[in-house]
């Protein structure tokens, strides 16, 4: 029997275990264990333990039913029990990359990009509130009426978010977002999300240090291509990541992982991503990397790129390169003290060197869609060079995505940097002539 039948003789299974019976098997099982042992074991004995005396309390009480049947009762049991219920053969499913739950009867997953509704449900909204409740007590925080939204991380990396009535119309809604797969730049061009020459570019770049800001909309891939870039940051430098949920998975043996810590129960001992990019600055880093900056934090960064930090790496939500330059000042704005924007705008002129904007388009796919550099100086107006481009093409008649990567040549004061290094820059792009350079750094 191949792959496929297995599958869907398991599903068939599935649907003839109804939740009811699932409920009232976890109920005997709870009556049949000790708690207390299953404390002393770790989370793969616990399973193996709780399988056996499910499968000992079925065969005893249990009704007459396939071999298949009886595996799939045992496994939603199990899973009721020490998981998190119909949700765990979804994150079982390495290609579901967000599970999105509106209410206990209407579950989404993304799989390639794309959202689609599967079978799951679960058995009200009270088993729905259980398995929330079972999530978020593993990071020591509670959702109730007094505190309907939470943050959380399941302890496999998963981000979680949870809001609940009366915040929510709609019931208990449940966000779970997978943890990234790690992707080097070579995989990324395969996929479409970049051409060779650009991949080549952007390696010299963060070997000659530039300080680059990866921009683009939810679920673009914005940590996924940062992972990416930062393959290239030399095994000597010491790197300090700083993150609200750790994501990157860098490659590197000098990592050092910091992640942002939300209040507790009592609203006291949150840690913000600001307090860490101000305590990275004492820990000798050669690169700063912050998985996303979204407020006051965003002129601590500004100011480590600007004191002998160069190499730094930073992500941002924009809708393209320039949106992107102009939410930096803004956010740069958002802290306690005044900082004037004439300031602010020579902070990330000197800062920031090139922005990476991506896409995520109609048909799933993630992509590069824009690299830009910065080259105006201290407070002049804000003046991007574009080096790519990504045109796309009308769609296909299966909806598909195609374009083309245009480039343009590099204006000098890029090149040179890259040069001075040892890098080389491929031909595609080539250099701005100095007839055409207007005051470039």
């Amino acid at each position: 029997m191949g792959l496929k039948d297995r599958l869907e003789e398991d599903r068939a299974a599935e649907g003839r275990t109804d939740s009811s019976s699932v409920t009232h098997w976890r109920r005997r099982l709870l009556e049949e264990i000790n708690l207390e042992d299953l404390t002393r074991l770790t989370l793969a004995q616990r399973r193996v333990r709780l399988e056996k005396v499910v499968g000992h309390i079925l065969t005893r009480e249990g009704p007459v039913m396939s071999e298949r049947e009886r595996s799939v009762l045992i496994r939603r049991v199990v899973d009721e029990a020490l998981g998190l219920g119909v949700l765990e053969p979804l994150l079982a499913d390495e290609t579901v990359t967000e599970i999105m739950v509106n209410g206990p009867d209407h579950v989404f997953i993304e799989r390639g990009g794309r959202m689609q509704r599967v079978d799951a449900a679960f058995n009200g909204e009270e088993q729905l509130y259980q398995t929330i409740d079972r999530i978020v007590s593993l990071v020591n925080r509670r959702v109730d009426e007094s505190s309907p939204m939470v943050d959380a991380r399941l302890p496999t990396g998963e981000r979680v978010n949870v809001i609940i009535p009366p915040l929510s119309l709609s019931g208990p809604i449940l966000t779970i977002r997978r943890f990234p797969k790690p992707y080097p730049v070579e995989e990324l061009v395969r996929m479409g999300s970049l051409d060779p020459a650009t991949g080549i570019l952007l390696a010299a770049m963060v070997r000659a240090r530039f300080n680059i800001v990866v921009s683009g909309g939810t679920g673009s891939g914005k940590t996924t291509f940062l992972n990416a870039l930062s393959a290239f940051v030399p095994a000597t430098e010491r790197i300090v990541t700083i993150e609200d949920s750790a994501e990157l998975q860098l490659m590197q043996d000098h990592v050092v992982r910091l992640e942002s810590r939300p209040p507790n129960i009592e609203g006291r001992g949150e840690i913000a991503i600001r307090d860490l990019v101000r305590n990275a600055l004492r820990m000798r880093p050669d690169r700063i990397i912050v998985g996303e900056v979204r407020g006051a934090e965003t002129i601590d960064m500004l100011q480590a790129m600007n004191t002998g930090h160069d190499g730094s790496l930073v992500t941002v939500h924009a809708n393209s390169a320039e949106d992107a330059i102009y939410r930096l000042q803004t956010l740069a704005t958002m802290g306690e003290g005044h900082v004037p924007y004439d300031a602010i705008r020579d902070q990330i002129n000197n800062a920031v060197d090139a922005i990476v904007h991506l896409g995520r388009w109609p048909d799933g796919s993630r992509r590069i869609n824009e690299i830009a550099v910065v080259s105006s100086r201290r407070r002049e107006e804000f003046r991007l060079d574009p080096v790519m481009l990504f045109e796309a093409l009308p769609m296909t008649a299966n909806r598909a995505v195609e374009g083309e990567f245009r480039h343009h040549p590099l204006p000098r004061h890029v090149a040179g940097r890259i040069y001075h290094v040892g890098e080389t820059i491929p031909a595609a792009f080539g250099v701005i002539s100095d007839d055409r350079m207007r005051g470039g750094r």
